[in-house]
């Protein structure tokens, strides 16, 4: 079965962005690129809120494209292009949204069936709202944590009304040079 693998910088003291949906403190640089770019190009989905997924739509479709573009642009540009996007949104229509699957209801049911179709894992990239839901669901298996060494005080957390503890494994961790730390967990059911 697929796992859903919630993909999402976090400051130290648990935020995933600030108060405005301010992401300016997110450390990122080309080795952290390369990190994540090895374990993007293992997986051939992704899971997206609205407001991730337009962000995501506005940008990567033509940014490998553009004369001064990184290897990271070209490469992560080719991936969304190919890959299979799911997008949870009440409010989207799916007509003419190229490899693009719009899940509107039923939020449950749809997860466990894309879960039960053969395949690499599914990667949700940020989307906050999105993981609060499938968290609260338990639909997530796994996270996949950049923890930025800042202390934003205040902004959208991570984990909202979790009501049942949730217990995880550790799988790795990566020690960037920027002070940024990987922690990549999965349930420990």
């Amino acid at each position: 079965m697929r796992k859903i693998i919630s993909f999402m910088h976090i400051s130290l003291d648990g935020f995933v962005a600030g108060p405005n949906g301010e992401m300016n403190w997110i450390k990122v640089d080309e080795e952290i690129f390369e990190h994540v770019g090895k374990r993007i190009a293992e997986s051939d989905t992704a899971l997206y809120g609205r407001v991730t997924y337009e962000m995501m739509e506005n940008y990567w479709p033509t940014a490998g494209d553009e004369p001064n573009a990184s290897r990271h642009d070209i490469e992560h540009s080719k991936w969304y292009r190919q890959a299979h996007k799911i997008v949870l949104s009440k409010t989207m229509e799916g007509a003419g949204l190229a490899n693009t699957q719009i899940i509107s209801d039923n939020l449950s049911g749809s997860i466990n069936e894309l879960k039960q179709h053969g395949g690499k894992d599914i990667l949700l990239f940020g989307s906050p709202t999105a993981t609060h839901s499938l968290i609260q669901l338990g639909l997530i298996d796994g996270y996949w944590l950049f923890v930025n060494p800042i202390v934003l005080g205040q902004g959208i957390p991570l984990f909202v009304n979790i009501k049942d503890k949730i217990k995880l494994k550790l799988l790795t961790t990566h020690q960037f040079t920027s002070g940024v730390t990987a922690l990549d967990y999965l349930l420990d059911k």
